[in-house]
């Protein structure tokens, strides 16, 4: 009986998205959904790009070294939150290079013949990003670790004792990597990558000016106060801002003349339960959980999680690492812990054995 010929699926291949420079380019591609609409805001160049200055100064003289002395970028690998510009830079790493952006992610790479397919479309120079790189399988990232050091791939045809070994070259690329948890990376993958950095949040000067400058690339006026009141409740997070900002301004265009306000911002994020911290509305019941149910903890996450009948990857990945951040909650060998600031941000009194944190209703603790 023959044996059907197993075909590769072809690799995804997604150019750098051209910039947005006018309020008519934006309708359009509003309408495309929510990743057009992220990518015709994302800046092109480290001039553009706003924040995160000792990460962009130290990749600006990696470019410039690649560019002007001909050698290929090494490979980079970004780490962070969601929303914090992993992607983005990827971008304008391939768009200062003038190559080609090469984007996956790691579950879409399921099989060794996928990633020889990714690997042998690749030009010279070509920069591959492999989104939550973390999730890649154990098999494909052992074959990904002869391509990313010496440029070649092992592949071997037929089964059994007729099978041949076959290596091909590959051109020399740059993969540029990023991932939400570095923590599940293996050793010989990190130690692969020529650097990698750890995306932190963006202060509030920083997120003002990127609420400014979308506002502008859409043009929807915006004021100071404006401004400033999205940026704060933005959880340090430019995808959260640019979110935020889409929503007030239909507030503004449907209640007001148009132009964001600060009072326009404050009630339509109020009303749409995001609070003067930028917590929302499962934030705040993580908090409340942790505050009221089990007195301030510990309490294991699994609890929490049945508590709230959320998953707990959702706590970990989404809601933890801001709460975290601005002192809020702490995480202590026996469990999660709310901190004095925690209680205070829900109108409670802490008891006194609670950890003091960050500065509860002053403001964004730490982070600002």
């Amino acid at each position: 009986m023959s044996r059907k010929k197993h075909q590769e699926p072809p690799a995804v291949v997604e150019a750098p998205p051209e910039p947005a420079g006018r309020s008519g380019d934006i309708a359009p591609v509003e309408r495309q959904g929510e990743r057009a609409w992220q990518a015709a805001l994302r800046p092109r160049t480290f001039e553009d790009y706003i924040g995160q200055r000792d990460l962009i100064d130290n990749l600006r003289v990696s470019v410039r070294a690649a560019k002007e002395q001909g050698w290929p970028l090494d490979h980079f690998l970004f780490a962070g939150p969601p929303g914090l510009g992993k992607t983005t830079l990827a971008h304008v790493i391939a768009n200062e290079l003038g190559v080609n952006l090469h984007v996956t992610s790691g579950p879409a790479i399921d099989h060794k013949g996928m990633l020889a397919s990714l690997l042998t479309s690749l030009g010279e120079g070509d920069a591959l990003f492999i989104d939550e790189i973390h999730r890649l399988s154990p098999i494909v990232e052992e074959n990904l670790y002869p391509a990313m050091e010496d440029f070649k791939f092992d592949l071997f045809i037929g089964d059994g004792p007729h099978a041949k070994a076959v290596t091909m070259k590959l051109p020399r690329f740059t993969l540029l990597g990023a991932t939400t948890r570095m923590g599940l990376l293996s050793a010989p993958l990190l130690d692969r990558f020529g650097f990698h950095w750890q995306l932190r949040y963006y202060d509030l000067a920083d997120m003002t000016a990127i609420v400014r400058r979308s506002a502008a690339l859409i043009a929807v006026p915006v004021d100071d106060d404006g401004a400033d009141e999205i940026a704060r409740r933005a959880r340090g997070t430019p995808r959260i801002a640019n979110r935020l900002l889409r929503r007030v301004r239909d507030f503004a265009a449907v209640e007001g003349d148009g132009t964001v306000t600060g009072q326009i911002a404050a009630s339509a994020l109020d009303r749409l339960a995001v609070d003067h911290a930028g917590l929302d509305a499962l934030d705040r019941a993580f908090l409340s959980v942790i505050c009221e149910r089990f007195d301030g903890g510990p309490v294991g996450i699994e609890a929490v999680a049945a508590s709230l009948s959320e998953e707990r990857g959702t706590l970990e990945e989404v809601v933890e690492p801001f709460l975290l951040q601005v002192g809020l909650v702490t995480r202590t060998p026996r469990g999660r812990v709310a901190t004095a600031a925690g209680f205070a941000h829900l109108g409670l009194a802490p008891p006194a054995k609670a950890p003091s944190g960050g500065q509860g209703q002053g403001g964004q603790g730490r982070l600002f």
